[in-house]
């Protein structure tokens, strides 16, 4: 893969991963992801903080064979079948918590897996599957800045030629969508959005300030989806630089699907196909769908 560094750190990024369909599909956001994964130097691990592992600890999956999870309802049996072999990498959960003490984390040998917010991606990233994948779950019973501190803790991995990533999306309000706003977003979402990019690029720990934001409560109903860029967000700060946009969007009126990559040499082409739609389930509330 080509060299996309800035020096000898791995780069970075936080992912708005939508639908699960993204995994089947190809658009926009789908190409962006591929163009990203393509750019960077291969990494010897990946470590995602995706939004579907919201648990009350923090902890790391530690099993040498992490299942596909399947974690979603309603959707095409072929979504279903997809698989992601990717190996695990045990050793990590040591590494890891040895880096951010004394904040606690504990070694999953057999609870998670790989979740549909990281697949979903990756299946695009890296279709290979033949870079070990690790996830960290997000501590429910922590507030905004414990995220963000333990984001910046993580930094001596990307000197190790691990890449981070978190998944999840920075507005994402299931009971606000609307099918006939398919590629539009409603404009306390677009607020909210806008304003986030703003913190991203100039001061990203900023972005740990916007539950303060006149349209949070609409934008962020729960915080599982918008603390995987806290972990970004907190990367940048050690690192002492804003972020750049990788591809932005919106679905169905109350999701963004805004990309962030930290320590990119340079922006990554704009993606060739047009398109940004992504399919839901006709006949599953998308509130039970668990996207």
């Amino acid at each position: 893969m080509a060299d996309g560094t800035s020096g000898a750190l791995m780069p970075a990024a936080f992912i708005g991963h939508g639908s699960p369909m993204n995994a089947l599909e190809t658009n926009r956001y789908t190409e962006s992801w591929h163009a990203f994964g393509e750019s960077v130097p291969k990494p010897t691990a990946i470590l995602v903080v995706s939004a579907h592992w919201y648990i009350n600890a923090t902890a790391v999956t530690a099993m040498p064979r992490p299942r596909t999870i399947h974690d979603f309802y309603g959707f095409p049996q072929a979504l279903f079948d997809v698989e992601y072999p990717a190996p695990g990498m045990p050793e990590m959960a040591k590494e890891i918590s040895d880096i951010v003490e004394p904040t606690w984390v504990g070694a999953d040998l057999d609870s998670w897996g790989i979740d549909h917010g990281t697949w979903s991606v990756l299946v695009h990233a890296f279709p290979q599957a033949d870079i070990p994948v690790v996830q960290l779950s997000i501590n429910a019973d922590k507030g905004l800045d414990y995220h963000l501190e333990l984001g910046a803790k993580l930094a001596p991995l990307r000197e190790r030629g691990v890449l981070i990533v978190g998944s999840g999306n920075v507005v994402h309000n299931l009971g606000g969508m609307n099918p006939r706003l398919a590629e539009d977003g409603y404009d306390w979402a677009q607020r909210f959005d806008e304003e986030a990019k703003a913190r991203m690029a100039d001061d990203p720990t900023e972005v740990a300030r916007l539950d303060g934001h006149q349209d949070y409560r609409l934008a962020v109903p729960t915080p599982d989806h918008f603390l995987p860029l806290l972990y970004l967000a907190g990367l940048a700060g050690a690192a002492r630089t804003g972020t750049d946009v990788l591809i932005d969007g919106y679905a169905y009126g109350s999701l963004s699907m805004t990309a962030y990559t930290l320590g990119m040499d340079s922006p990554l082409p704009a993606p060739a196909n047009g398109s940004s739609t992504m399919s839901l389930p006709a006949d599953v509330p998308i509130d039970d769908t668990n996207i």
